[in-house]
């Protein structure tokens, strides 16, 4: 036992010297809340209705709302979007997203979580600085998002998903306005 916890300190002291041979990188955390406040056009609580696409010929209506808020001091922003049946208020779709911005890469990068899984990609900005872009691959499965923010104010997002070399299909539409 006593050769055991040697063994185990020995090694610790090994990876520790291998850490600090390293020199990390210092994060620019200036670039970053600089970065992160080009999102603060999501920022708040929304509310409407989302069109779920799946099997069936008829999309399935939901009450959708949007919570967005930053956190960190504003090096995150985390997204907390659920959908609710309009008859039993059960929720159908709940969706959880943490952006964060990589300074060294230039980057957005979101890491989003659905049904027990998550998923991790990268986020374009709009040009107009209104929107954001998105997308997953899982094998042949491949979506894309385009989040607006339409000339009326309102949070629109439409997704679509792929499936091998079919062609792209609505998997949701969503419209919200910002609560007063």
């Amino acid at each position: 036992m006593r050769f055991l916890r040697l063994a185990v300190s020995l090694l610790s002291l090994a990876a520790v010297g291998d850490v600090r041979a390293q020199t990390p990188r210092v994060p620019d955390i200036e670039a970053q809340r600089a970065a992160m406040k080009k999102l603060g056009f999501l920022v708040g609580r929304w509310s409407g209705e989302a069109r779920l696409f799946g099997g069936s010929p008829k999309p399935a209506v939901v009450t959708q709302t949007e919570d967005a808020q930053y956190k960190l001091d504003g090096l995150l922003l985390v997204i907390e979007g659920v959908g609710r049946g309009q008859t039993d208020g059960k929720p159908m779709l709940q969706a959880f997203g943490v952006i964060s911005y990589d300074d060294e890469a230039r980057t957005y990068r979101m890491r989003a979580y659905n049904d027990g899984r998550y998923l991790e990609t990268n986020v374009r900005l709009a040009d107009d600085g209104k929107g954001l872009m998105w997308g997953f691959a899982l094998g042949p499965y491949k979506s894309a998002t385009v989040l607006r923010i339409n000339e009326a104010g309102d949070w629109t997002e439409h997704a679509e998903l792929t499936v091998g070399s079919q062609s792209a299909r609505p998997l949701m539409d969503l419209v919200v306005k910002r609560e007063r």
